[in-house]
């Protein structure tokens, strides 16, 4: 009877001993296999890395400009639903994207140029997350040279290589409260709001100054020009014409950025005497402070393919007039065209 009371004891005790060391095992096992657990919450809750703010530039920029400014910018754009490559660069795809974005907004003045007041409109986008719809205000440009896809532009080039659209016409066309040597009101007294804007003031500073100019003629439509030029060859012959008259799309006038002016001084007649002319010289000196460039000067003529016109003013901003004229250069030198 000992002996199985004994053995009975010792069963009961290897028992006991076997579901204390089953306890004491277990809770090891459960914290050895939650670690991989609790190191995979821990990654998935990482916060994802914030997008570096980008900021909007402070300084006007446009056409030719590079740097850190223009990176920004492109970014910006990007971030409202454009595809740019951003390469600081100011080129003809971030030209596009302007105009195409300032041709969205409501009121706002097309120029290609980043201003204030695209700066603004970028600013409430960003801040509402409205996106935009590229190429919805302007087809993206390509790669026909011949034709100006961004007719838009404050610096887009037109000559006898860069045509403006039969079709297009300028924007906002206003007529500037100046002097003109005629009455009424007809088309070539018009200018595109911008350019209008600048030229009453340089007019008032030309006032200010003593000095009596006069606008003759500013914006020409497609047909107009065309029926110019054919008369031009008419009385001259096609090659001569071709030297002073341009074949329909290759005016500037047609783009709504130049004016022709005069003075009583050279008889209100658009001659190259007028360069010599108090006017013709103030004009010179002065109509860069305004945005204005002589767009045909002396000596460029291998270049412009036009003869010198003193007369002949066309807007292309302040900040590319200054770097121009100060230069002596011409537009197609000017944004690198050969």
């Amino acid at each position: 009877m000992l002996k199985k009371g004994l053995s009975v004891a010792f069963a009961l005790m290897t028992l006991l001993f076997l579901v204390v060391a089953c306890n004491n095992q277990e809770p090891k096992d459960r914290n050895t296999n939650s670690a991989p657990t609790s190191e995979k919450n821990g990654q998935d809750m990482k916060e994802e890395p914030e997008e570096e703010d980008v900021t909007l530039p402070e300084t006007t920029l446009h056409k030719t400009d590079q740097g850190e400014s223009v990176q920004s910018l492109q970014e910006i754009l990007n971030k409202v639903g454009y595809s740019l490559t951003v390469d600081g660069e100011f080129n003809a795809m971030t030209t596009w994207a302007i105009t195409d974005f300032q041709m969205q907004q409501e009121g706002m003045d097309v120029s290609g140029i980043y201003n204030k007041a695209t700066k603004e409109a970028l600013r409430k986008s960003l801040e509402n997350e409205s996106s935009i719809e590229p190429a919805s205000g302007l087809a993206k440009p390509d790669n026909d040279k011949s034709t100006v896809s961004n007719p838009h532009e404050i610096l887009a080039l037109v000559n006898k290589e860069h045509a403006l659209p039969a079709d297009f016409v300028p924007r906002n066309l206003v007529k500037p409260d100046v002097r003109f040597p005629f009455t009424g009101s007809v088309p070539k007294m018009q200018m595109r709001q911008i350019a209008a804007d600048a030229l009453e003031e340089m007019f008032q500073a030309g006032d200010n100054a003593g000095i009596d100019l006069f606008a003759q003629s500013g914006y020409r439509s497609y047909d107009r020009q065309d029926a110019i030029f054919a008369s031009n060859v008419a009385q001259h012959g096609e090659k001569v014409a071709n030297t002073f008259s341009a074949r329909p799309g290759e005016s500037e006038h047609q783009s709504g950025l130049t004016m022709d002016v005069t003075s009583p001084d050279n008889g209100y007649e658009l001659t190259v005497e007028f360069g010599e002319t108090d006017e013709g010289k103030w004009v010179q000196q002065h109509a860069a402070e305004y945005g204005f460039i002589i767009r045909y000067p002396k000596g460029k003529k291998k270049i412009t393919k036009y003869q010198y016109e003193p007369w002949h003013l066309r807007y292309v901003g302040q900040d590319a007039a200054e770097e121009i004229m100060q230069k002596g250069l011409t537009l197609e030198e000017y944004l690198g065209v050969k």
